[in-house]
């Protein structure tokens, strides 16, 4: 593909309240990083412009917010995803063993519902010393569910980047993919009835 072609995508970042989904997306899109962020309520949506593979992606990355009485209104924001990342604190036990209820969440609102689906999943905030979550522990389940596992921190600027371009990258493959299984479909002619001959 020529960079002059566009490909717009949908990614989303979810996860458990606090887990600093905020902060990795400001960092990956804006460079910046602050101690403090507002709660997402709902969610809020950024845009960052990338080359991959010869093709300009145009991101439009929807930053979700965790608390669980806001569930049932952000699962709406899932519809349309080209990708997704799963995140979890690595001081936060709690916020780990919840990503499996935040990935069936997504899984099951996408339509038509798929197994290759995107999801990369960040263990963030791996500058803290408190660390609760064992990396090989998160590699595990990572792998059982054939996912691509970062650890990451939002603050340090630490494999922020890989993370959203390896999900961006498997996005566009998939994208790809649907575009190219639409073109054979349509090239698929029924064969029209035979014309009546007229005197």
């Amino acid at each position: 593909m020529n960079p002059r072609k566009k490909v717009d995508l949908k990614l989303i970042i979810v996860g458990a309240l606090g887990v600093g989904k905020t902060s990795l997306l400001h960092q990956y899109v804006h460079k910046t990083f602050f101690e403090e962020y507002q709660t997402t309520l709902g969610a809020s949506i950024l845009s960052k412009i990338i080359i991959l593979d010869d093709t300009t992606l145009k991101l439009q990355i929807w930053d979700t917010g965790g608390q669980e009485r806001f569930r049932s209104m952000v699962s709406t924001f899932y519809k349309g995803s080209d990708g997704c990342i799963l995140a979890f604190d690595v001081t936060d036990p709690e916020s780990f063993e919840a990503l499996g209820i935040w990935r069936d969440d997504v899984l099951a609102k996408i339509i038509p519902m798929e197994q290759s689906y995107p999801m990369v999943v960040l263990g963030n905030k791996i500058d803290l010393e408190d660390r609760k979550v064992p990396q090989e522990v998160a590699h595990e389940w990572c792998k059982e569910k054939d996912m691509p596992y970062f650890e990451v921190s939002a603050k340090n600027d630490i494999n922020v980047v890989q993370a959203f371009e390896v999900l961006a990258s498997q996005a566009l493959l998939r994208y790809q993919g649907t575009v190219e299984s639409h073109l054979v479909d349509s090239i698929k002619l029924s064969p029209g009835q035979p014309k009546s001959k007229c005197c």
